[in-house]
C-alpha cells in the first residue's frame, strides 16, 4: 500500500493535484491504518515481549508509514508536519521537514499478485466482522475478543488461503475456525461474497488479565495466558 500510495502522490504533485492526494491520505489514514492495521496490531505493541520479532516488525512497518506520511503531508499541512518531524526519529536529518525530499520506496515493495492474495484474505474478514458485528449489536458479546467463530468456506483455494494466516488475529477474535463443511441455516454471509458463512460462538476459557483474550489456559489460579506470562517474565528477566 505504501508503493502504491507513493506513485500516487509523486505523480498528482507533478500535476498539483493537492485534493487528489489529501483525499487519498485520508482514506489511507482512516482505513488501510487506524480501522485495519493499527487496530490489529495494537494486540503485539502492547502485549508480545519487547523484543518480539513480531512486534519489532510492526514498529519498523510504522517508522516507514510515519516517514511517508510526513514528506506527503508536508506541502499540504506545513505546520503540523513540521511539529511532528522535529519530534520524530527523522529530526536529525534536516533542520526542517521542508528540506528534505521525498524518501524513496523500493520498486520491489509493489506486489500486485501479494495486494490480489490480502484482497481475498480481507473478504473473508469482512464476513466474519460483519457477523461480530451482530453479536456485538444483539449485546450477546460485547467486545470481539469473546469470540471464537467458525467460518465455512465452500471454495478449497480461498480455505487454504484464509488458513495460512492467524484469521483470529486478523479478526481481533480470540479463536477461529475454519471448515469446508456446508454451512448450516442461519449462518451469516454477506450477498457480494459467496460461500463464506460464519456462525458465531463464544471462545471457552478464561479471560488474560493482560491481552484480554478469552482462551482456554486462564483461570482463577493462572490469569495470565502463555503468551502474556513469557512477556512479562521476559520483562522482568530484562531481556
Amino acid at each position: 500500500r505504501l508503493a502504491e500510495m507513493d506513485a500516487l502522490v509523486r505523480k498528482s504533485f507533478k500535476t498539483f493535484d493537492y485534493k487528489r492526494v489529501m483525499a487519498a491520505m485520508l482514506n489511507f489514514t482512516g482505513v488501510d491504518l487506524s480501522a485495519v492495521y493499527f487496530d490489529i496490531r495494537k494486540d503485539s505493541l502492547y502485549c508480545d515481549a519487547p523484543g518480539d520479532e513480531r512486534r519489532r516488525a510492526a514498529r519498523t512497518v510504522m517508522a516507514l508509514v510515519l516517514e511517508r506520511l510526513l514528506a506527503w503531508l508536508a506541502p499540504i499541512m506545513p505546520f503540523t508536519t513540521e511539529e511532528a518531524f522535529l519530534i520524530s526519529p527523522f529530526a536529525g536529518r534536516a533542520a526542517s521537514i521542508h528540506l528534505t525530499q521525498l524518501p524513496a520506496t523500493p520498486e520491489a515493495w509493489r506486489d500486485d499478485a501479494l495486494a490480489a492474495r490480502w484482497e481475498q484474505i480481507f473478504a473473508v474478514r469482512r464476513v466474519i466482522t460483519g457477523a461480530l458485528e451482530v453479536e456485538r449489536r444483539e449485546k450477546r458479546i460485547g467486545a470481539s475478543l469473546e469470540a471464537a467463530p467458525v467460518v465455512h468456506i465452500a471454495d478449497t483455494g480461498l480455505r487454504e488461503l484464509a488458513g495460512s494466516v492467524d484469521m483470529a488475529e486478523l479478526c481481533i477474535t480470540s479463536g477461529i475456525t475454519l471448515t469446508g463443511e456446508a454451512a448450516p441455516a442461519g449462518a451469516f454471509s454477506l450477498d457480494e461474497i459467496a460461500g463464506v458463512a460464519v456462525i458465531p460462538a463464544l471462545s471457552t476459557g478464561g479471560k488474560c488479565a493482560r491481552c484480554w483474550k478469552v482462551l482456554p489456559e486462564v483461570d482463577e489460579t493462572h490469569p495470565l495466558c502463555h503468551r502474556c506470562d513469557d512477556a512479562v517474565a521476559t520483562h522482568d528477566a530484562g531481556a
